[in-house]
């Protein structure tokens, strides 16, 4: 398999770090949207990442469908999702809670970094949505007890919010102050020290 895009995407980071978990070998292809884009657009129309091209050539887009694939090949033990409900659907809504900030994170950014004049409202917009879901995975980590958020084995739901919330502190400097959700910044330290995520993993790299 080869996965194409760089690590500072938490969308890509969070696929490198489950295939690493899994065992899964992959070619890894840093190849940037706006740098690569003639690359990526051979295998993914959209020119986003991750892209994921499987060993027969097919190619799968979106984390989330990505993580689907993958999950189906590893015994079901091994998933990083809950098999039970209802931490099953809990674990889901918490990973795409972590990913939709994640797009706001994004949007954010090019907000900022490709208009001559930035829309406030929009900005205004980000930032406050940004701060919604914070609100709402500190309550809810704070809640728990375990390990991890849903046991104590790690899963996809704390990769998602540790790979945004590096990211989001990467491309947004000074934006929120994590010790503001300690729950989460307790999270994502405990998370960032593992060596799965200290291998996978890159410094931002803004667009030229």
């Amino acid at each position: 398999m080869i996965l194409i895009g760089q690590y500072d995407s938490p969308f890509v980071r969070r696929v490198g770090i489950a295939l690493t978990l899994y065992g899964l070998s992959f070619e890894h292809r840093p190849w940037g949207v706006f740098g690569d884009t003639d690359k990526i657009r051979q295998y993914n129309p959209l020119v986003r990442v991750p892209t994921l091209v499987l060993d027969n050539g097919e190619v799968l887009i979106e984390s989330h469908l990505i993580l689907d694939y993958i999950d189906s090949l590893v015994p079901a033990d091994r998933v990083l999702f809950p098999r039970a409900e209802p931490a099953r659907h809990q674990a889901l809504k918490v990973a795409a809670l972590a990913t939709g900030m994640a797009d706001k994170v994004v949007s954010l950014f090019y907000e900022k970094r490709l208009h001559r004049e930035v829309s406030q409202v929009w900005v205004e917009r980000c930032r406050t949505q940004i701060s919604g879901v914070l609100a709402v995975l500190e309550a809810d980590r704070a809640g728990r007890s375990s390990a991890y958020w849903f046991g104590e084995t790690l899963g996809h739901a704390d990769i998602a919010v540790a790979a945004v919330l590096r990211a989001l502190s990467e491309a947004h400097p000074g934006l929120i102050e994590i010790a503001d959700y300690p729950a989460l910044a307790a999270h994502a330290a405990r998370l960032e020290a593992m060596p799965v995520f200290q291998t996978i993993m890159q410094p931002f790299i803004p667009p030229a």
